[in-house]
């Protein structure tokens, strides 16, 4: 049986932060899904396609990794693809106690569901999404918190 992992998220957009920890997994799995989620409470900068597609751009030629939308429960993806495993990255004790009990609540549902945190490595440890968001609608170069251009 492979080892399938996925690393859900918005993404809105993937930073180097988000690049950083799927390289360093991708030795442990054989497979990791980046799931693209869709939350109605939400308002993105970047459509989903966007957001796929910087993502793709990103990973462009790495066989491993693969990369698809989905809605509803993190859970139920898990068992529509096959995933064991949860890849989440963490930059400090706030994401770690968020994380924690999104995991917990995670293995309730699936007891055969295991949850990998990777810690986040110091250079990116300061990056997140709504960063370079912040940054990219007041005009300011954000390139270099992303891997690749955005719009």
């Amino acid at each position: 049986m492979s080892k399938i992992a996925l690393f859900p998220g918005s993404f809105d957009p993937i930073t180097n932060g988000h690049v950083d920890i799927v390289q360093r997994a991708v030795h442990l799995f054989d497979k990791i899904i980046i799931g693209v989620g869709q939350n109605a409470n939400k308002k993105y900068m970047f459509s989903r396609k966007e957001r796929i597609g910087f993502i793709e751009k990103a990973f462009e030629g790495v066989e491993e990794i693969e990369v698809m939308q989905f809605e509803g429960l993190t859970v139920d993806f898990c068992k529509k693809i096959g995933a064991q495993f949860i890849l989440r990255g963490l930059r400090n004790p706030a994401d770690f106690e968020f994380e924690k009990a999104i995991a917990q609540a995670n293995r309730m549902m699936d007891h055969e569901l295991e949850t990998v945190f990777l810690l986040t490595d110091p250079e990116f440890a300061a990056i997140s999404s709504s960063i370079v968001r912040d940054v990219h609608r007041n005009g300011g170069d954000a390139s270099i918190f992303v891997p690749v251009p955005i719009g």
